[in-house]
């Protein structure tokens, strides 16, 4: 596996750290826009007369070589991504199903077991908390 896109990233510099307004702001890479991106790019390596000069050939290029290094690896970590979730959540349910039982077998054996006290403290997950009483300028 090649690397350097990987290194692209830990050397480039802090304005790529986007904040939630800027990526909603930006233009996003779907299937469309890459073979958009790379057609303007073969136009851009064979025509480079009819840019403007301040265009930067060089940059764009930089710019597409590690977008389609990155790519990959961006597909493989949303992939592995979805896989650690799941198996997060699998795994949060079954612990969370054997904590239940264990809790409901303190609260049946209770007192002959001394674990009143923990099954109390256990209990208090599932404490409710009470509603805020409207206020009397609020009633009608």
């Amino acid at each position: 596996m090649d690397k350097s896109p990987l290194i692209a990233i830990r050397c480039s510099p802090s304005d790529r750290i986007l904040t939630p307004e800027q990526r909603k702001s930006l233009p996003k890479m779907g299937d469309k826009s890459q073979a958009f991106m790379n057609k303007a790019l073969e136009v851009a390596t064979q025509n480079p007369d009819f840019l403007p000069r301040s265009f930067d050939l060089e940059e764009m290029k930089r710019d597409v070589e590690l977008f389609q290094g990155l790519y990959p690896v961006f597909l493989s970590l949303t992939q592995l991504q979805e896989l650690v979730d799941d198996t997060v959540m699998a795994v949060g349910s079954d612990a969370y199903a054997a904590a239940l039982v264990v809790y409901n077998f303190a609260k049946a054996s209770g007192k002959s077991s001394g674990l009143d006290a923990v099954a109390d403290e256990m209990g208090k997950r599932f404490a409710r908390k009470s509603r805020k009483v409207q206020t009397e300028g609020a009633m009608v």
